[in-house]
């Protein structure tokens, strides 16, 4: 069955860095879109990035597009989103989806904060 683990959440300070990972199994990776989701406390899922299969074109909204920079390696079937210049209000629970599906992993938990 599909299997979705992201990894590399943490507690960093503002303007710094984590790389979240998210190693997928159960499907055809190479073949499959992905995208970075995320939850903030008491709020929605938010999108936070998409990718295509390929890894040559990724999408994301205006408050991160410049911070965040989504990649894959698709012969490790491994996701990734790096986040720099991390600000408060990216604190919340960080997921990996498949593109078009609810299905998404357990989450990784990202809080920003001094």
């Amino acid at each position: 069955q599909v299997q979705l683990v992201e990894s590399g959440g943490g507690l960093v300070q503002p303007g710094g860095s984590l790389r979240l990972s998210c190693a997928a199994s159960g499907f055809t990776f190479s073949n499959t879109w992905m995208n970075w989701v995320r939850q903030a406390p008491g709020k929605g899922l938010e999108w936070v990035s998409r990718i295509n299969s390929g890894g040559g074109d990724t999408w994301s909204p205006d408050s991160v597009k410049d911070r965040f920079t989504t990649s894959r390696d698709n012969p490790k079937n491994t996701l990734y989103l790096q986040m720099n210049s991390l600000k408060p209000e990216d604190t919340a629970v960080y997921y990996c989806a498949v593109d078009g599906t609810n299905l998404m992993g357990q989450g990784t938990q990202v809080t920003v904060s001094s």
